[in-house]
């Protein structure tokens, strides 16, 4: 079994359940809010969050029932969050399906995000867990805190400790928290709870650092929006952090340190193309393996089992995947 699918295994019949106690949430409400979530679902997505919520409390113990319903929170809630990226982005596809504001309003958009952001807590309530809450709650503040952030002052900074508080809040946060709430349910000690929330974290933050890579190197008809647009739209990762450090006299790169932002699109096209056939990709690549090891580390002093053997494969498919 290749190392893409192999995490997927094991708990392919629990994501099922997953997938139906979702489902479940627009039950009783408005139909509309049924059809978009069946939408929202029908899109795919790797479901890596909640493989990893499953992993975890199956190694360390969680009760069976509970952990579905932390699993189930923790996609619902990475799915409201998408709902309102893509409209806060202006995106008409996702996975090479359209979005939820390309066919609806954006106030009724945001309304929907808003129910599945209020179901989605109430799905971390059934877990009968206050620590687990309390996370849960934190870290949706933490999110949107880093989708503010962003669209008031990350726009052409190139500043890389913001990079990286910005792409904790958007992505490791709930890679995290995804980890730290399965131990949170799971009969072990404090060390252990530790362990995995620093496994979550630095499997988010590769996570991430690939979506970045991914944005030059992808190819537009599978990203579902133009390469590089994340600088397109002002916003430094670090693939462009790379290439600024190691070619400081391309002519972009002297307007983004003298101007801050490219706004003539030739200008970034020309950038984005430089950037993408440039070793800045490598060496951003070998950050985000770098961020997977630590996260490997962090759980290797627990004791051996299949469910950890797939969290290691889990971490190592991060820096693999191209999408």
């Amino acid at each position: 079994m290749s190392i893409t699918t192999s995490f997927f295994a094991i708990v392919q019949n629990d994501l099922l359940e997953v997938e139906a106690i979702i489902r479940a949430q627009a039950e009783g409400y408005h139909p509309d809010l049924g059809s978009a979530l069946d939408h929202l679902l029908s899109s795919g997505g790797k479901r890596i969050r909640p493989s990893l919520t499953l992993l975890a409390g199956r190694m360390l113990g969680a009760e069976h029932h509970r952990l579905l319903t932390l699993a189930s929170a923790i996609e619902l809630l990475h799915t409201a969050t998408l709902v309102h990226d893509d409209l806060i982005d202006g995106s008409l596809l996702r996975r090479g399906i359209s979005t939820l504001n390309a066919q609806w309003s954006p106030g009724a958009t945001v309304l929907t995000g808003d129910f599945l952001f209020a179901r989605a807590a109430e799905l971390a309530a059934d877990t009968n867990s206050v620590p687990v809450m309390k996370l849960f709650s934190h870290t949706l503040s933490e999110i949107v805190n880093g989708e503010i952030t962003q669209l008031f002052r990350s726009r052409c900074k190139l500043n890389r400790q913001d990079y990286y508080d910005r792409i904790y809040a958007k992505t490791a946060s709930l890679f995290r928290t995804s980890a730290y709430s399965a131990a949170l349910l799971s009969p072990v000690e404090q060390e252990t709870q530790d362990y995995l929330r620093q496994y979550g974290y630095e499997v988010g933050m590769a996570f991430q650092i690939m979506d970045d890579i991914l944005d030059f190197t992808g190819k537009e008809d599978v990203l579902g929006k133009p390469v590089g647009s994340d600088l397109r739209q002002g916003l430094i990762t670090l693939p462009t952090i790379y290439f600024i450090e190691n070619y400081p006299n391309d002519p972009g790169v002297v307007q983004i340190q003298a101007d801050g932002c490219l706004d003539n699109q030739t200008q970034v096209s020309r950038l984005v193309s430089a950037i993408r056939s440039s070793d800045a990709i490598d060496m951003a690549r070998a950050e985000a393996r770098r961020f997977v090891q630590r996260g490997l580390d962090a759980i290797q002093c627990l004791p051996p089992s299949t469910e950890r053997h797939l969290l290691e494969d889990l971490a190592r498919y991060i820096v693999e995947r191209d999408l």
